[in-house]
């Protein structure tokens, strides 16, 4: 059994990580080193290009339920951030560059894994997943642009990615660590803004000079991933009511909550680099320098990575796209990843395992395990593939598409909970835990 896998992001790295466990020999290719994107800064698989964080663990949240379900699955980007996490409070947030090796390692290690260094330009025969995530090259968004009709053209939006600063040049005098409304423990940093410094911030950052983005508006951004700027000119008080609101969190310097406050998120293990939560932007370097050292803690902060805007691709899934990410009209080729307009890190490694597993069942003549509405990894292929849906945008994992409750609970947490433990208890029933490796001969649906 042969497979190729186009992409060594998060979702190829997982897909190419299933065929192969399942028996599958696979040909990844990926284009780093030799070819670098304007996002990318390391050769290693997994690269994260925006925050370090993978979101809220917890089983109310349904990000936490995916996770969950991929690590009881065998995930590898799970174990991965497993074995690379940071201290984040609720969330599970990872050493940026220990979880690209980790993922690196275990996949340039595995047999039945063969890298292939260089750009894809078009797809080759055979069974193969696409997973070249939103930054495809050009030759091959033109290529599948011509194979699903509409060209390159359709494929194309924006995403952006926040700054990282070093720990050593924030001033801790203007600044605190604690977790909003303490919860977990206190690993986020605190820049409190008074209202008049607030103010005065948000002014410049209206008025800051943006880098040119040919082609495209800001409508083209997607609202998940929105630069902070343009956020800003929504309003004077859309960023408090955003990533700066001030609400669980109190000033130890003054006993009160800030007008504002600017969170900094650990990015690596040491603690030594932070990034700006919720400050993806695409301003020029120099604006960002003189706009953001209007925040008093970071007025002599030291710019490890500045923030960056960069060209996005997905499909209009529902219109291509069935349940197992296959192209409906050539089924022998799959998607995995943001492309597919599944929106998130988390997401993207779903896309990928079950990509990859739903292939190795095909190859295996296996019928496939058809995850269920009721469970976070189907929803969000039900949702990527229901030609109802009007306007196609790309989603994150959220409650609202898992299939609800056939009775009332009150209180939305304990729902969530139990629309959790539901997904759970469905998937150990049907044996799951640990893959399908050792039971493949029995039908899930």
């Amino acid at each position: 059994m042969h497979a190729t896998v186009i992409g060594a992001g998060l979702a190829g790295s997982e897909a190419a990580y299933q065929l192969a466990e399942r028996g599958v020999q696979v040909a990844l290719w990926e284009m780093k080193p030799h070819k670098m994107t304007p996002a990318h800064v390391s050769p290693l698989f997994g690269e994260l290009v925006c925050s370090n964080s993978l979101r809220g663990a917890g089983l109310e949240n349904a990000v936490g339920l995916l996770k969950e379900e991929l690590r009881r699955l065998g995930s590898l980007i799970l174990r991965a951030a497993d074995a690379t996490r940071v201290e984040a409070g609720g969330a599970l947030a990872v050493d940026r560059q220990g979880f690209a090796a980790y993922i690196t390692e275990a996949v340039r290690s595995h047999p039945n894994i063969a890298v292939r260094e260089g750009e894809a330009a078009s797809l080759p025969e055979g069974d193969v997943i696409v997973a070249t995530g939103p930054l495809t090259s050009e030759a091959l968004a033109e290529h599948l642009g011509e194979l699903i009709g509409g060209g390159a053209g359709t494929l194309h939006f924006f995403d952006a990615a926040a700054p990282l600063v070093t720990y050593e040049s924030i001033d801790m005098s203007r600044a605190w660590f604690a977790s909003r409304y303490d919860k977990g423990t206190a690993d986020y940093i605190n820049c409190a803004l008074s209202q008049e410094e607030y103010r005065a911030f948000w002014r410049e950052l209206c008025a800051a000079q943006e880098a040119e983005v040919h082609g495209f508006e800001d409508k083209n951004v997607f609202e998940g991933c929105m630069p902070v700027e343009v956020m800003a000119r929504r309003g004077e008080d859309t960023l408090r009511y955003g990533p700066l609101k001030p609400r669980g969190l109190r000033d130890p310097a003054t006993g009160k909550e800030p007008y504002a406050v600017v969170q900094l998120r650990r990015d690596n293990a040491a603690g030594s680099i932070y990034n700006l939560v919720g400050f993806q932007t695409h301003l020029k370097f120099a604006e960002q320098r003189r706009v953001f050292s209007m925040i008093p803690a970071l007025r002599e902060a030291e710019y490890v990575r500045y923030g960056v805007m960069h060209r996005n691709t997905y499909l209009d899934s529902p219109r291509l796209l069935n349940r197992y990410y296959q192209l409906r009209a050539m089924p022998r080729v799959s998607f995995a990843g943001q492309m597919t307009g599944v929106e998130g890190y988390v997401e993207s490694a779903a896309s990928g395992f079950l990509a990859g597993v739903e292939l190795a069942r095909r190859l295996a003549g296996l019928p496939p395990l058809d995850f269920p509405r009721e469970t976070a990894i189907g929803a969000l292929a039900l949702y990527v593939s229901d030609e109802s849906v009007a306007q196609f945008q790309p989603m994150n994992i959220n409650f609202g598409i898992i299939e609800p409750l056939d009775h009332r609970v009150r209180g939305k947490r304990n729902k969530n909970l139990e629309i959790s433990q539901r997904s759970l208890a469905i998937l150990e029933g049907r044996g799951l835990w640990g893959g399908d490796k050792e039971d493949g001969n029995e039908d899930h649906r």
